[in-house]
């Protein structure tokens, strides 16, 4: 095998597929990146068996190959090589030699046929949407999928496709994050699936800000996220997801409009004597065009007040400081609806038109001790 390449393109292609790359496994080509050189071009693969990356570019190939390549030492080489154009050479007893500017490595590699091969998606369904739109629905709704592995189906978010919409849900038992966008390509197929929120993370580091497609494709067993030169392929995961349209309570008669930014700083000023040792939920007292926030903790306590639009009819509420302010942190919106009912219901956060559903967050509240 023998190509070369500008350092800068491996370098990114390495730090792509890495991030699917085992840092320890009992099997050697899991810790490895499978390098593939054919047809003009070099595909970079990682895989851990949850989650496979695949990454390709066009460069100089002078005789076609393959093998596996330590990821971290590979990494690491590559990166520390000046910016120039890097050749990589191998021999049939795994020997490689990488060569840039005045910088030359012998390093061994492993045959490729150690490494285990990436799941082949058969499609059954598949949906497109921009980049962008993507990354921002996975950024918006990936902090409420939940880390408790007693029920796994919640450790990653619903997709619904249906109606000419894309639907994202998280949920992890305290709160419920839900974003909706209009596909442009809308098919007539309804269907639904669970990503695991571990791979969703690595999608929306790999999309852009552009308006290229990401093809979704769903097989049996896995999905298949195609965006621009990468493949990103996971197990899709089973069992009964929430039925959210029945968890979120609409009807509440308090309604009130606040501003994003301002309720945070409140709230963030509230949260200074709360600490992991220090535990409190946060009081919140709401009233005629203003909400009192108060926190009573060892260290000492703390109150602000924020102004807001509506009369919170006098309702007193305790809610975990960190989910509401990341409720109102990952709100696509300067300014935001708060719908309250009662001291043990949940609040709901949605955009301020009643016409826009593109997103809402609920978050449940902490029972507050007299």
């Amino acid at each position: 095998m023998k190509f070369s390449c500008e350092k800068i393109v491996l370098q990114n292609a390495i730090a792509t597929a890495s991030r699917a790359v085992s840092t320890k496994s009992s099997i050697p080509a899991l810790e490895g990146l499978l390098l593939v050189c054919s047809g003009g071009k070099l595909t970079v693969s990682g895989y851990n068996m949850q989650l496979g990356i695949r990454t390709n570019f066009a460069c100089d190939v002078e005789e076609d190959g393959q093998l596996v390549l330590n990821a971290r030492l590979f990494g690491d080489i590559v990166r520390r090589m000046p910016d120039d154009t890097l050749t990589l050479v191998s021999d049939e007893k795994l020997m490689v030699k990488v060569h840039c500017g005045d910088a030359d490595f012998d390093i061994i590699g492993l045959p490729a046929a150690d490494f285990p091969e990436l799941p082949e998606v058969e499609e059954k369904n598949s949906v497109s949407i921009p980049e962008k739109t993507l990354s921002s629905m996975i950024g918006q709704t990936l902090f409420a999928v939940s880390t408790n592995e007693a029920r796994p189906v919640h450790m990653g978010s619903l997709f619904e496709v249906g109606g000419g919409d894309l639907t994202v849900v998280s949920v992890d038992g305290f709160r419920l994050a839900l974003r909706r966008e209009k596909l442009e390509q809308a098919g007539s197929g309804i269907f639904s699936f669970v990503a695991p929120g571990t791979a969703l993370g690595e999608v929306e580091k790999v999309c852009e800000d552009v308006d290229e497609l990401v093809h979704i494709t769903l097989g049996d067993r896995h999905i298949l996220f195609e965006v621009g030169e990468t493949e990103l392929i996971c197990r899709r995961l089973e069992g009964e997801f929430l039925d959210y349209k029945n968890a979120i309570p609409r009807k509440n008669p308090i309604r009130l409009t606040v501003e994003t930014k301002s309720m945070m700083e409140s709230l963030d000023r509230v949260s200074v004597v709360i600490s992991e040792k220090l535990k409190s939920p946060v009081r919140c007292l709401f009233s005629q065009n203003k909400v009192t926030f108060s926190a009573k903790t060892a260290s000492g306590d703390a109150k602000d007040v924020c102004k807001l639009e509506g009369d919170g009819k006098d309702l007193e509420i305790g809610f975990n400081n960190r989910y509401l302010t990341e409720a109102l942190r990952y709100a696509p919106a300067d300014q935001v609806q708060l719908e309250l009912n009662s001291g043990i219901s949940p609040a709901i956060i949605v955009p301020t038109d009643e016409k826009d559903d593109s997103f809402l967050y609920m978050v449940l509240p902490v029972r507050l001790k007299a």
